[in-house]
């Protein structure tokens, strides 16, 4: 099974940054917690989502042009 055509530069940064918006902003909640900055973790957590999904919603789903048949 050939994976060149998978493992490209988009899929790799796709990964990175899922693994950064869930994993890393998950990790950093879960420390502040510990250490009693359980608020701040929290918008920590929700600011790392959010620029997650922003930035998926940017990078590769805003310009893909979805639109139906145009004449009938």
């Amino acid at each position: 099974m050939n994976l060149d055509g998978y493992l490209n530069r988009d899929t790799l940064l796709i990964i990175l940054l899922l693994v950064l918006g869930i994993g890393g902003s998950g990790l950093a909640r879960g420390f502040l917690a510990e250490q009693g900055y359980n608020v701040l973790g929290s918008a920590v957590f929700v600011t790392g989502y959010g620029s997650m999904v922003f930035l998926l919603w940017w990078g590769w789903i805003r310009p893909l042009d979805i639109t139906g048949p145009s004449g009938r």
